[in-house]
């Protein structure tokens, strides 16, 4: 309940207008349908917590959550979780979250490129006639083994099914040693992955996707204080000795007081 109550004055900052009339802001994202696309972290079934972030958010803001993240799906995954929200609510949604990558990290799967280039022909005249020159032209990679490709292809799926809809991609958090099982046993960041690479290339070519696709970016990797591999920080972690990867309740609720804030400077719809 407290928790409740400092929200209800945060979210109900009063600004004065004229002489003792008043207007109370409220938040732009609140009582808003709300689809969220990832992986375990998303994941309604996943035993790390009780509830997750958009659980979270749904008490706080009354949002309705649509919620599709399955457990060890990696970016390849979302345009078929972008297809069971469309056939099960049409365009019925306000905006959609897409936090997802960390399997990808752990799987291996290659960064790759975001374009391929070739030489081609096109018209230009820049204090000239117009008249056909020689150019390097890009195309957006579609590489489906690749990192930036998966992401490319996932982005123009749900640019081409929600046009007008509001996206925002969530960064990979950080993980510190994921130990489930003989055949799942994962460990943390501060090594390579199969390919040689850090989590932070795959944390880095999420940020650079929202220049390159014109979306919105939370860097949750940074913002939400998360950070398994301080001992301390467990306490936010479904367990410190065998699972440092899914946050519990306490780190849930940690993510979601960090959605409010930064939900804040994007709008949920266009209308």
């Amino acid at each position: 309940m407290q928790m409740k109550r400092v929200l209800l004055i945060i979210l109900a900052a009063v600004l004065a207008v004229s002489g003792s009339a008043q207007q109370t802001f409220s938040h732009p994202w609140a009582g808003k349908k709300v689809a969220f696309l990832g992986d375990s972290i998303t994941d309604p079934t996943n035993d790390g917590s009780k509830v997750k972030y958009w659980g979270f958010l749904e008490q706080w803001l009354g949002i309705t959550p649509y919620v599709y993240g399955v457990s060890g799906r990696q970016w390849n995954d979302i345009p078929n979780q972008a297809e069971t929200l469309q056939a099960e609510h049409g365009d019925d949604v306000d905006a959609i979250l897409v936090f997802i990558g960390t399997n990808d990290y752990f799987a291996g799967v290659p960064i790759g490129q975001w374009f391929t280039e070739r030489h081609e022909k096109v018209v230009a005249g820049i204090m000239e006639r117009k008249h056909p020159v020689d150019r390097m032209r890009r195309y957006p990679s579609m590489d489906a083994d690749t990192y930036r490709g998966r992401i490319n292809i996932a982005m123009e799926d749900l640019k081409k099914r929600y046009p007008t809809k509001q996206i925002v991609l969530l960064t990979p958090l950080h993980c510190a040693g994921f130990y489930a099982a003989e055949f799942n046993w994962q460990p943390p960041e501060d090594y390579t992955n199969p390919c040689g690479e850090y989590l932070d290339a795959y944390v880095e070519s999420v940020k650079q996707a929202g220049n390159i696709l014109a979306v919105p970016v939370i860097d949750w990797n940074s913002s939400s204080g998360l950070f398994p591999l301080s001992e301390p920080q467990t306490i936010y972690f479904k367990d410190a000795e065998t699972d440092r990867l899914h946050p519990n309740d306490l780190g849930h609720a940690r993510l979601a007081r960090t959605l409010i804030y930064q939900l804040l400077a994007f709008p949920c719809t266009f209308e």
